[in-house]
């Protein structure tokens, strides 16, 4: 099987208006148009299986979008077991203000990206299997995220690049034909650019609401607001260098102050006010 890989455009990555495209190393999905059966009429033969509270609702795929999402429960259940070789768990979004379960260490990656990319109103987490037919037999795929925004959807599946197989490959082809039925976006992620994530990874320990009672906010803007500076110079330059490091990185993460994710973040790294307009 040949691999293909969508290309990050190569400059700057500023963190105040970074995309998940960004930061993600997505797979590009072939149409597999000679193994799905796509036939008239496929957008009815196939299905999603949605869970809830009353059990399993079952809804062809050309009704994928006006589902009830917020009765959903997630289509697999999240085990935990002495010896597994992946690691679930549960993370916290700040944009939905609660945990969210995920399968392995790579979809909590994927959690941290679409928390930090904002503009979402919900995450589900294997929101529900699509059961669909091929040329030969029927197949099962039961995505990994459905994330929610204003007006569209994302549609989500995480594998990393070296175990992505044939038969995945007609589950993704699948899945995105799902989603674009739906009038959603599809992406299958298979790593991650090495120095925005971890970039990232710093500015997630600072995410979370913080109170400001000797005032650094307005400190910090004002010295952003008269040129950029470097980390270590802008946070010398307040009343409280200690404590506006923190405060610069909850600003970094909210997108109050921005930074070029593509160089390492540490002192030498500049700190622009973003431009607005």
């Amino acid at each position: 099987m040949a691999s293909a890989f969508a290309q990050p455009a190569v400059g700057p990555v500023w963190s105040h208006n970074c995309s998940f495209d960004d930061l993600a190393v997505l797979f590009v999905v072939p149409e597999a148009a000679e193994e799905l059966d796509t036939g008239a009429g496929w957008a009815r033969r196939w299905v999603a299986a949605w869970r809830s509270a009353q059990g399993e609702v079952v809804s062809p795929v050309r009704d994928l979008a006006a589902f009830e999402w917020s009765a959903s429960r997630p289509a697999r259940a999240f085990a935990w077991r002495a010896g597994q070789r992946h690691r679930p768990g549960l993370a916290y979004l700040s944009a939905t203000g609660r945990l969210h379960g995920f399968e392995s260490l790579a979809e909590r990656r994927v959690l941290l990206a679409l928390d930090f990319v904002g503009g979402m109103t919900e995450v589900l987490s294997q929101p529900f299997t699509l059961r669909f037919t091929t040329c030969q037999r029927p197949g099962r795929h039961t995505p990994d995220f459905l994330a929610l925004t204003r007006g569209t959807a994302l549609l989500i599946d995480v594998r990393p690049a070296d175990l992505i197989k044939p038969d995945d490959v007609v589950k993704f082809a699948a899945a995105q034909r799902a989603a674009g039925a739906a009038g959603w976006q599809y992406a299958v992620v298979a790593g991650w650019r090495p120095r925005p994530w971890a970039a990232l990874e710093a500015l997630s320990a600072r995410r979370r609401a913080m109170s400001d009672p000797l005032g650094l906010l307005p400190e910090l803007l004002e010295l952003t607001a008269e040129q950029p500076r470097r980390l270590g110079e802008l946070v010398a330059a307040t009343s409280w260098p200690t404590l506006a490091r923190a405060y610069v990185l909850h600003l970094l993460w909210s997108r109050r102050l921005t930074v070029d994710l593509a160089l390492p973040l540490g002192d030498e790294s500049w700190i622009y006010l973003p431009r607005t307009g």
